[in-house]
């Protein structure tokens, strides 16, 4: 993966646990962001419960850089973001992920930073004072607890949305079937039902057929659906001939 050369850097401040630095790692390298930086980890660096929790975002954790103070971790950063629920106090411009990323990634100011609290208590009051803008979300005001990994995907997320990333699930969708296939679909529906005296009374058997056509026309089956359909008709058709086989001896 080359990161966009404005992609912003994910900083850490004074994070707590191991396994919350390996998930914000993962949360990291799945939206396009690959450089973390830590200030003052608790429970110092490297960290042994980083890498398993970061389930192979090992890249992150290998390239990440230990800073002694939040001054420090952004001095090269020309626009730095403190993400928190609270302003404490600091009158700043406030954005969402959302518009904070398509500042980031309209601007040619240099890089860019996001500074990420510790797990307890969240960002001090100085380290949001060292930014020039505050980033938070729309939250339930009785419970506005977000863990570390949480908050980092939700602004890793929107950054992705600016770049041009693949869709690990898309996938190219096969046509609708031939009308040919489709007729014989439903004609193999109707001798099913026919012989199983579905169509009574007679007076209602050309509107039931129609019903029958409109349900079967309406999804689009493509050629493999029609083809599995089929199969399954014909097995059916095959139990019941040996049913009234075994009926009629």
């Amino acid at each position: 993966m080359q990161e966009s050369d404005d992609a912003p850097v994910i900083v850490l401040v004074r994070p707590q646990l191991g396994e919350n630095i390996g998930k914000a790692a993962r949360a990291m390298l799945n939206f396009g962001l690959a450089e973390m930086r830590l200030v003052e980890p608790r429970d110092g660096w490297p960290n042994p419960s980083a890498g398993p929790a970061a389930s192979g975002a090992d890249v992150v954790l290998e390239k990440a850089q230990v800073f002694s103070s939040v001054a420090e971790a952004v001095a090269d950063c020309a626009h730095v973001y403190a993400t928190t629920v609270r302003k404490r106090g600091v009158t700043k411009p406030v954005l969402t992920p959302e518009q904070a990323a398509r500042e980031m990634a309209g601007s040619n100011r240099g890089r860019s930073a996001i500074l990420f609290g510790p797990e307890r208590s969240g960002l001090e009051t100085d380290d949001v004072a060292l930014a020039r803008t505050i980033v938070t979300v729309p939250i339930n005001p009785e419970f506005g607890s977000l863990n570390l990994a949480q908050a980092v995907i939700l602004c890793a997320y929107e950054w992705s949305k600016t770049q041009t990333l693949v869709q690990p699930t898309a996938e190219d969708l096969l046509p609708p079937a031939p009308q040919d296939e489709l007729e014989g679909l439903i004609v193999h529906f109707e001798e099913l039902l026919e012989s199983a005296g579905y169509f009574r009374p007679a007076s209602r058997a050309s509107a039931t057929r129609r019903t029958l056509r409109g349900v079967l026309t309406k999804p689009g089956w493509n050629h493999l659906e029609i083809r599995t359909l089929r199969g399954v008709l014909s097995a059916l058709g095959r139990k019941s001939e040996k049913s009234n086989s075994r009926n009629i001896r």
